[in-house]
């Protein structure tokens, strides 16, 4: 179900008014459980997505309330978010891995471990001095 896209006004602390426009919105109702897809812009008029979760619970006192999680998503991680539920939905659909190898880090986080160090290269400390005034 697609809802129209709409404009909300936001009070924050300084009572300045601050306009919110959800430029779209996607809803699936999966059995228990609601998703939107929200499609927002920042001030700088660059899109990113919400992604939320809506769960009916059962409250104290027998009152029914939501239960919300949220995941925002930017612009620059749409194509490795993409890629990562890709591989994920992929392999437990088929049980078999085929994504790509998993990387956890760019090559450009990653930091070389000095291979095999041996005790010599390491500085010799001498703790008796430790304690005395």
């Amino acid at each position: 179900m697609e809802e129209e896209a709409g404009t909300k006004e936001v009070i924050n602390g300084s009572n300045e008014k601050i306009v919110k426009e959800e430029i779209y919105t996607k809803v699936v109702r999966a059995g228990k459980r609601t998703y939107f897809f929200d499609v927002k812009a920042t001030r700088k008029e660059d899109y990113y997505l919400t992604i939320t979760e809506s769960k009916k619970r059962l409250g104290k006192e027998g009152k029914i309330f939501y239960e919300k999680h949220k995941i925002f998503l930017y612009k620059e991680d749409f194509e490795k978010f993409a890629d990562g539920l890709t591989d994920a939905v992929s392999f437990i659909g088929n049980g078999i891995n085929e994504a790509k190898p998993q990387t956890s880090h760019s090559e450009n986080e990653i930091k070389k471990e000095p291979a095999d160090l041996s005790a010599r290269e390491f500085t010799n400390i001498d703790f008796e001095d430790l304690g005395k005034k």
